[in-house]
């Protein structure tokens, strides 16, 4: 969590440097993120967002391909089917039909493989997550929706998106068991979301979870909270901070020394310092890649495409 938290700041920096074209942060939301990429196996599928890079690397995947989206170099610059995670997701909970989907699939095919959809708040007003989560329940299907209920969807707070007294009730309502947890827990989220994954593999149907976080940090590095929330309300869940909780709970415990905290720290540092020196250099992009991953063959009118962009670089 430590780690990722740096690397989120260093993301942020580089959006503000112009090294990234955005970034949206995920301070104060680490114990969801790296939770929901604790519960799962290596063979299960993660369906992550715009705002979940730390739980991408937490995924184990390059912390550069993670940000190649937000840099604006490719639609997904990992390998999906190595990392078992989807591309990240910009619309709003179109990806959770595709959890849905992939995992009745995987079931078919006699796997156990369970499905992991992060989805936020704003995202529970779409239609998308009605029907992925009702076809969930339908199929009893192995797939878990994560919803980090961070207060706002962009500047709308969450009295102004939903009259249900929690989110977690939109499950109820398709028969989809469902589940509420203190977001900035780390050790609840944890153990909640591994109740949750390995019941849906083990037969028991799709879950619900929602975690009660906070985004500490602006919806994007290009957007000014200060417009439509007061600064007294990130104080107080400034508070709650998951990384202090943690810290303090492993303390209480013995688990947690001063020289492990340090070590931590030095070994954030230098993740940081090694993703703003890769992202330091302009990346060497080939035009002509816009027109790949388009169909599985290329099209008559896609090979002419090909050709004729081919011809202009080459022309220059």
């Amino acid at each position: 969590m430590v780690v990722g938290r740096r690397f989120d700041e260093q993301a942020t920096a580089l959006a503000r440097q112009g090294r990234l074209a955005v970034h949206p942060s995920s301070l104060g939301q680490e114990a969801c993120q790296v939770g929901a990429a604790l519960a799962l196996r290596a063979t299960d599928w993660l369906f992550p967002t715009y705002r979940d890079c730390v739980a991408l690397v937490s995924r184990g995947i390059d912390p550069v391909e993670a940000l190649t989206l937000l840099r604006g170099d490719a639609h997904c610059g990992y390998d999906p089917l190595r990392h078992r995670t989807a591309p990240q997701c910009t619309p709003l909970a179109t990806h959770a039909a595709h959890a849905t989907g992939l995992a009745h699939g995987e079931r078919l095919k006699g796997t156990d493989t369970v499905a992991l959809a992060l989805v936020g708040d704003g995202a529970t007003s779409e239609g998308d997550f009605h029907e992925a989560v009702n076809l969930a329940g339908v199929l009893k299907a192995p797939v878990v929706f994560l919803v980090q209920n961070n207060g706002y969807a962009i500047s709308v707070p969450l009295s102004a998106q939903c009259a249900a007294p929690a989110l977690a009730y939109k499950g109820v309502g398709y028969g989809v068991r469902s589940e509420q947890v203190d977001g900035n827990d780390a050790a609840a989220v944890l153990a909640v979301l591994t109740t949750a994954v390995e019941d849906a593999r083990a037969g028991g149907g799709p879950w619900l979870v929602e975690a009660h976080t906070y985004r500490m940090a602006p919806h994007t590095s290009a957007d000014d909270p200060s417009r439509y929330r007061p600064a007294t309300e990130a104080e107080h869940w400034r508070g709650r901070d998951p990384i202090a909780r943690l810290e303090d709970a492993l303390r209480e415990r013995g688990l947690l020394t001063d020289t492990d905290v340090k070590a931590t720290a030095v070994e954030a540092e230098a993740y940081a310092a090694g993703v703003r020196e890769r992202l330091a250099a302009d990346p060497d992009l080939d035009p002509s890649t816009l027109l790949d991953h388009v169909f599985s063959s290329p099209t008559p009118h896609l090979t002419e495409q090909r050709a004729a962009l081919r011809a202009e670089l080459e022309g220059r």
